[in-house]
């Protein structure tokens, strides 16, 4: 059985991207953002949302353990930062329904989404610059980069909160990434 690992960055709806993925039929743990990734044994990883950088703990050490990682808000920024991208207050701030454009139809994450889909999500911060190696899959007439990749690596971010209700396909992103976790654990075996 598959494995996912919800690293909890202290965000409102952390426990509910846990029971998604456990709807999926996936085994899933929420660790503390504390816990260092050798100390957690799964076949991807979600960072979670959160209230700020400065509380992000260890989560970063996440990106370089050749595991798929899926950032969430929060957890996609922080990964656009400790990858040299660039993260700055957005234009419209709160939590908001919002018409995303997938730009990418074959992304592995998002692009089964296409052309568009609905989803919510907060603006207060939002990734400005991508990393290097990174994609944008997906935009708004709100935000430039919703969603963004690195299928070389098989990290992935999107600003919105495929966990909430209110996300029309959010259960098809997480859907997604557990397609990405299954190749990437076969490819490794």
């Amino acid at each position: 059985m598959t494995t996912i690992a919800v690293v909890d960055n202290h965000g409102q709806f952390t426990h509910l991207e846990q029971r998604a993925l456990r709807d999926l039929g996936v085994d899933c743990t929420l660790v503390d953002n504390e816990t260092p990734p050798e100390d957690v044994e799964a076949d991807g990883i979600v960072l979670s949302g959160g209230p700020d950088m400065d509380g992000i703990g260890q989560s970063a050490a996440y990106l370089e353990d050749d595991r798929p990682v899926l950032g969430i808000c929060l957890g996609m920024q922080l990964m656009a930062v400790e990858l040299g991208g660039e993260v700055g207050s957005g234009d419209y701030g709160g939590y908001a329904d919002v018409t995303v454009d997938v730009l990418e139809a074959d992304d592995p994450l998002v692009g089964s989404l296409a052309p568009e889909t609905r989803v919510w999500a907060s603006h207060a911060d939002e990734v400005k610059t991508l990393p290097e190696g990174f994609t944008c899959t997906a935009s708004s007439d709100v935000c430039g980069v919703e969603a963004m990749s690195d299928t070389d690596r098989d990290l992935y971010g999107v600003q919105w909160h495929p966990e909430v209700a209110h996300t029309e396909e959010g259960e098809e992103v997480f859907e997604n990434f557990l397609e990405i976790c299954l190749a990437s654990a076969e490819a490794t075996h």
